[in-house]
């Protein structure tokens, strides 16, 4: 395997539990792409919001947008976005490990952009917004300022900070904080989870690891003003907010929309799937599994211990890794929605030991009394965790967690205690 595509393997990898949002690929060329010529009188530029949907890589599943300025007066259409991040940089890894990431913002041909999506099968919509001349000319200068080369780097935050709200709150600030103060306290049912989980919901190993990292934080009820991390969420709410007209009335911020590219496949679905069943029937099956394997008599051939070491070991192995990564971040990293995460009751760095002293009775068909000791310790943090999150008030979103973990964790305290001990 070369190098390059190691490193592609490795980030791959590392995005699995944490990417939310963005693309490198169409707009990846912008960062070096000369800005537009200063602005033109307001009354040869229009500003429009361009919302692209859904695509198929897991940093496409959550949309993306940009600001669209077409100037009349010299036929350009730029279009700045604040989506810009480089696989390859010196420091990508460290900081995606960190949760320190870089992103950038900067221009880009919009026809050019708008013939990738196309080739991508990707919806876009775009939304003309009834600007003033002075606002239009305001706002272009406020991205041409951000774009500075000591400007347009800035730390990402998957929900508070990203590509859709930084564009919000450069829109927000040149029509006097309209959107905040219409939305920042209309609070959604809904949750950062809530969504994640419904846009990676046809993603299987993105889903598990996404439910698995994120904490308590990612639980609480959110405004409509968050929410619009979601490209989607603020192309839907622009259309309610109202601006002053110039003679004493308000008219709509969206002065006309229209669809520039039809969707080629469904969007993304309006809830998150139903998996608890699916998560309780792999942890039912796994450890169901290892108990019969486990069974009398003491006296195992190899291959039942190594059926054991597999199926037990392997528990042990993924448990030890994930409450270690939990943990990890929880102390060392910036990623705030993985602290205080209660899954660290069902996995943590002890079952280490409990690995060792499944790969010594694989060896020599006798697991340590403090193996079995440590089985049993593990089980009992297992359901006092069960408890702890029964507790009002207390706890996070992670039944299927609860439902692939618990089942597994009593299975290996009631096959160690049927395992020939020495």
């Amino acid at each position: 395997m070369t190098g390059a595509a190691f490193r592609l393997l490795l980030i791959s990898i590392l995005l699995a539990p944490l990417w939310l949002g963005d693309q490198p690929g169409v707009w990846l060329g912008a960062q070096e792409s000369p800005p537009p010529a200063s602005p033109s009188p307001g009354g040869d530029l229009s500003v429009s919001l361009v919302t692209i949907g859904q695509g198929d890589l897991v940093w496409e599943r959550f949309g993306h947008n940009a600001l669209l300025f077409e100037d009349r007066a010299d036929g350009t259409a730029t279009a700045y976005h604040w989506g810009i991040f480089n696989f390859f940089s010196e420091d990508f890894i460290p900081r995606l490990i960190r949760g320190t990431m870089l992103y950038s913002m900067g221009p880009s041909d919009f026809a050019v952009a708008l013939s990738e999506y196309r080739r991508a099968g990707r919806p876009v919509w775009i939304q003309e917004l009834a600007l003033t001349p002075d606002q239009r000319v305001e706002l272009l200068a406020l991205v041409e300022e951000n774009y500075l080369p000591e400007n347009r780097d800035y730390r990402y935050d998957y929900y508070r900070d990203n590509c859709s709200t930084r564009l919000r709150d450069a829109l927000d600030g040149v029509i006097g904080g309209q959107i905040q103060a219409l939305f920042a306290n209309d609070t959604t049912e809904h949750s950062f989870r809530w969504h994640t989980r419904r846009i990676l919901g046809e993603m299987p190993l993105y889903y598990l690891g996404i439910q698995f990292v994120l904490g308590p934080s990612a639980d609480r009820p959110i405004t409509v003003w968050e929410e619009m991390f979601l490209p989607r969420t603020l192309r839907e709410n622009l259309r309610e907010v109202q601006v002053p007209d110039g003679s004493g009335g308000f008219r709509p911020l969206v002065a006309r929309e229209g669809e520039l590219l039809e969707p080629t496949t469904a969007g993304p679905p309006s809830s998150p799937p139903f998996a608890l069943p699916l998560f309780l029937a792999l942890g039912l099956m796994w450890g169901g599994s290892l108990i019969w394997i486990g069974r009398p008599p003491a006296r195992m051939s190899s291959w039942r211990r190594a059926g054991v070491f597999v199926l037990g070991g392997g528990w042990a192995g993924l448990a030890s890794l994930g409450g270690t990564l939990l943990l990890g971040a929880w102390l060392f990293t910036d990623h705030e929605f993985w602290y205080a995460n209660f899954n660290l009751f069902q996995v943590s760095p002890l079952f280490l030991p409990l690995l060792l002293a499944l790969f010594i009775f694989l060896v020599k068909n006798r697991l340590p009394a403090w193996g079995r000791r440590t089985a049993l310790a593990l089980a009992g943090l297992s359901v006092l965790g069960v408890i702890v999150e029964a507790l009002p008030g207390i706890g996070q979103n992670n039944l299927e967690i609860l439902a692939l973990t618990v089942p597994l964790n009593l299975a290996l305290w009631i096959a160690a205690g049927r395992l020939k001990s020495g």
